[in-house]
């Protein structure tokens, strides 16, 4: 039989309906591959096997009485530190947090929950999400499994290491400025931002506007069945659709035959990409020709929306840290702490400017360019993953800011638009390269149906087990 570690959530729904694999079977499994890999990559800040054996017998035994709840019941999954998991804590990766059980599930776990899913736990992250790469004084360093001398990206670090080695088939993140894109990149899995208000939040992030929840899985079908579960309304987040979302799934099929397709290989920006990345993501761009899109190198033309993003990012860290004191921010990741003062600063009129008209400004701009193309398409990132422990490469001509290395990101977290990571090939040294597709606010399912298209033609590289450098 197929190894439990290399099937997905698909594939794991129907073994369970043809009783050729159980539930129990797969926690099993998956439970004793954590077990093995975690004092490698670092990747929980909460693990549960006796729920996990719990929720996995009673899926089980839905699927024995021909009850189960669809096409998730059974499937392991896990859930980024800062989403909440009633009876778990939710410290948002700081050690200062209270380690109390959270009341209540927020939407997308309750979501989960109510589909069947099989909990194994609560994944790493920086510090409040605060940057782009794995680390936090309350968990330490979280590994990349395809290098374990070079970090997996973040925020959603540790969802993104247990997507790479399938501990779990769905992992459920959270993307302010990438934070979903940048470690799906670096760490050769599939990661979605959606549209934003498509997968309610509660309680809403601090960085408003921004912050988007979605998934990270081994294949477009697996994040396509997770949006069908966790992208349904929830009443708690005022922001977030209230329509029943589209069967995503159902949506895979199509092609991109015919579709306007643009390939911005820097968004028209001064970033330095590297030669390989660049090598690889246009080659994936183009590939898009021989499935019969029309592709076309044009960049979109706007400049680096880099203010607009720190006056509200700045902001809102201010905000998550405004009840804690100075004794405790000295436990902080200092670069946080420095954030946040500077958006103590940040005057009420900047904030609303910032929210209101250069938003709503990129937003049309990007509209108004979605009339002459179906998608854009960009590298996720411009460069591999690197050495672990870092904010910043060192190298490179990156600098010392961590926005300067993600800037094909956080612009369209500024338009709320859905963007999606997927795995395009591996460098010289055996690492992933990353290709965004962005679609216009609102057509996720058009995003996904070209992901579909070209995992189809362009099979995913996998990791298996966590590689030491040599």
């Amino acid at each position: 039989m197929t190894a439990i570690a290399s099937l997905s959530a698909a594939e794991l729904g129907k073994l369970y309906a043809s009783r050729g694999l159980s539930p129990v079977e797969v926690a099993q499994d998956t439970l004793a591959r954590i077990e093995r890999f975690e004092p490698e990559v670092n990747a929980f800040t909460i693990r549960d096997a006796a729920l996990t054996r719990t929720m996995a017998e009673a899926s089980q035994a839905r699927w024995l009485k021909g009850e189960a709840l669809g096409p998730l019941d059974g499937v392991p999954v896990t859930i980024k530190d800062n989403i909440g998991v009633k009876g778990w804590p939710m410290r948002r990766g700081s050690a200062v947090a209270a380690s109390t059980p959270w009341p209540e599930d927020a939407p997308a776990t309750a979501r989960l929950r109510e589909a069947g899913c099989v909990f194994l736990g609560k994944t790493t992250m920086p510090e409040y999400g605060w940057k782009g790469v794995g680390d936090s004084p309350m968990s330490g360093i979280t590994r990349n499994p395809w290098n374990l001398a070079t970090g997996p990206g973040g925020s959603s670090s540790g969802a993104a290491v247990c997507a790479a080695l399938n501990l779990g088939c769905i992992h459920i993140g959270s993307d302010g400025a990438g934070s979903v894109r940048i470690p799906a990149a670096f760490t050769g899995v599939v990661g979605l931002k959606p549209s934003y208000g498509r997968v309610p939040a509660y309680p809403v992030s601090t960085m408003g506007f921004l912050a988007h929840l979605g998934p990270l899985t081994r294949t477009v079908t697996d994040t396509a069945l997770a949006m069908n579960a966790i992208g349904r309304p929830d009443s708690r987040d005022m922001t977030a659709a209230i329509d029943e979302p589209p069967d995503f799934v159902a949506g895979l099929p199509g092609g991109v035959k015919g579709l306007r397709i643009a390939w911005s290989p820097r968004l028209g920006g001064d970033v330095p990409v590297d030669p390989e990345i660049a090598s690889l993501t246009r080659a994936a761009a183009f590939a898009f020709r021989e499935l019969g899109a029309h592709v076309e190198e044009v960049d979109p033309g706007f400049s680096d929306p880099i203010e607009t993003l720190m006056t509200l990012w700045s902001a809102g860290a201010a905000l998550a840290l405004r009840k804690i004191g100075p004794e405790q921010r000295a436990q902080m990741d200092p670069g946080l702490v420095a954030v946040a003062e500077a958006g103590e600063h940040v005057t009420g009129a900047a904030y609303a400017d910032a929210l209101l008209n250069q938003r709503n400004a990129l937003a049309h701009h990007m509209a108004q360019f979605h009339e002459r193309f179906d998608l854009l398409l960009t590298p996720s990132l411009p460069l591999p993953a690197f050495e672990v422990g870092r904010d910043t490469p060192g190298h490179g001509g990156y600098g010392e800011d961590w926005t300067r290395w993600t800037p094909f990101t956080y612009p369209f977290n500024i338009t709320q638009a859905p963007a999606i990571s997927l795995p395009c090939g591996l460098t010289s040294g055996g690492l992933p390269a990353g290709l965004q597709i962005v679609g216009p606010f609102g057509q996720d399912s058009l995003v996904l149906r070209a992901a579909a298209a070209f995992e189809a033609a362009r099979p995913f590289a996998r990791v298996d087990a966590p590689v030491r450098s040599t």
